[in-house]
């Protein structure tokens, strides 16, 4: 057997695995996805709760996300933070926290919802900036810690905030009073504010899930090649190039 056709089966061999691997990670994601798909609407589906209800189960914080709760307290709209997002029009705008101080001293930062740019400043929507005792009903979150590699830097002295960095967030909110928040924020439901802005239920629960099909590429591409790999072999033999 020729140099050359050694060089060939070893790089055919190469892509083999390389492309096997790729399909194989795919696969292994799908399980995931699925996995997540199932866990979100099966917690989205139960019916709200107390949010010190749901914190006395002391559930491990990975099984805290997109639990339905209430929580009771009186905004703080001056020290509202805007978090870049994209409304349900597709334009671009800030989703709204705010903190809602509670009856106990504690706070806990809500997601009241999303605003497009022209409506930022808090002046453009005063019917929404509700004041004594409300009732919020939504979904816990608890932010990543680490900014994600493909976020913009946060803005803190914009207020402004491009990855949900919740302990910058609360620092700002915070404002040196030594107010303790919980270690967590609720994404509020669709419950209209008044005014119409900002507007709730900003959750994304619904996920793509395209990881069948891109594992059925890479295993098609694998099996390409391994086809026209063999085929070229098997001519060259034939046709005496490897004699």
């Amino acid at each position: 057997m020729r140099l050359s056709t050694i060089i060939i089966v070893v790089l055919m061999l190469a892509g083999l695995v390389v492309l096997c691997s790729l399909g194989w990670w795919q696969v292994e994601r799908l399980f995931w996805k699925e996995e997540l798909l199932r866990t979100v609407q099966e917690r989205v589906s139960r019916q709200p709760v107390p949010i010190d209800e749901f914190l006395g189960r002391e559930l491990p914080k990975d099984q805290w996300s997109y639990t339905p709760v209430t929580v009771t307290g009186t905004f703080n709209h001056q020290a509202e933070v805007y978090y870049f997002a994209t409304g349900q029009s597709g334009a671009s705008g800030w989703n709204v926290h705010t903190p809602l101080e509670r009856e106990d001293g504690t706070a806990v930062v809500v997601n009241r919802g999303f605003v497009p740019f022209d409506m930022k400043a808090p002046e453009k929507r005063p019917e929404g900036q509700v004041d004594g005792l409300q009732t919020v009903t939504g979904l816990i979150r608890v932010p990543a810690v680490e900014k994600p590699s493909a976020a913009f830097e946060n803005a803190p002295e914009k207020r402004e905030f491009y990855w949900r960095d919740l302990e910058a967030m609360t620092a700002l909110m915070r404002s040196g009073s030594g107010q303790t928040f919980l270690p967590l924020l609720v994404e509020a439901d669709e419950t209209a504010n008044p005014g119409g802005w900002p507007k709730g239920g900003t959750t994304i629960i619904k996920f793509s899930n395209n990881h069948l099909q891109y594992a059925i590429t890479w295993f098609g591409l694998a099996a390409t090649m391994l086809g026209v790999g063999g085929y070229f072999l098997y001519s060259r033999r034939k046709f005496g190039a490897d004699a």
